[in-house]
């Protein structure tokens, strides 16, 4: 595996002062990197049941959709309020940093499906805890939270409910 942490920038002080961001956009703007990142989730999954990948505005996205390609898995996304045009369940959750919600087709996912669970980053947990509740919601089943970077640390995997945690890059 690639050293990616060398290529996460950190910055100071954003989205506000006193947090520190973890910007994954360089090894994005790589195409071996992010080739090589998107192998890596495959490796871990490939022969696992999984029928659903949910991914997390926004950046979710971004490794959610291929890796469902991939995995010959559907994509749910889970967006912010007032982004999906269908009736939806709906959470509100904490962040390191003030509130909001998320929200999720109320069809998205049928009784029973094997869901895994894509974002980019785990710190305090709250987006993730949150979408593991409308996950089980609409009845599925978790097969894992994966991310691209953990902060320990901040002890986020603790709120997911005993789901199985995976993160290719974690910091202490």
């Amino acid at each position: 595996m690639q050293d990616y942490k060398a290529m996460i920038r950190e910055v100071p002080d954003f989205p506000q002062p006193g947090i520190l961001f973890y910007d994954i956009t360089p090894l994005l703007k790589e195409p071996t990197v992010f080739q090589h990142i998107l192998d890596d989730f495959v490796r871990k999954y490939d022969g696992m049941r999984i029928d659903k990948i949910v991914g997390i505005e926004s950046r979710g996205f971004i490794f959610g959709s291929p890796l469902a390609y991939r995995l010959n898995a559907g994509f749910v996304p889970v967006r912010k309020p007032g982004k999906l045009p269908a009736d939806v369940y709906e959470v509100k959750y904490n962040l390191e940093y003030g509130s909001n919600s998320l929200a999720i087709h109320r069809d998205a996912i049928v009784k029973g499906e094997h869901v895994l669970v894509v974002d980019d980053l785990l710190a305090t947990g709250g987006t993730a805890a949150a979408t593991v509740h409308l996950i089980r919601q609409l009845g599925g089943e978790i097969v894992e939270v994966a991310f691209l970077v953990e902060l320990r640390a901040l002890g986020g995997r603790q709120r997911l409910n005993g789901c199985p945690v995976f993160s290719l890059i974690t910091y202490d």
